[in-house]
């Protein structure tokens, strides 16, 4: 899985797109309203190690996540 963080611009917040290994969006969110899009994949459970790892990403830099 594949996360990239993408910078919002004016009136338009960051988001976050996770992605498979075949680069298949499987959830776009805010960055700071994620929960409901990470329970609806399956990963609710894994939201604060993920989130951890979003902070700490540049934007527009995409990086392999390993759960």
């Amino acid at each position: 899985m594949y996360i990239i963080k993408v910078k919002g611009v004016a009136k338009i917040p960051d988001y976050v797109q996770l992605r498979d290994e075949h680069f298949t969006l499987l959830a776009y969110f805010r960055v700071d309203r994620p929960e409901k899009s990470l329970d609806k994949i399956g990963l609710g459970d894994k939201a604060e190690h993920i989130m951890g790892l979003i902070k700490e990403l540049p934007f527009g830099q995409i990086v392999k996540l390993e759960l």
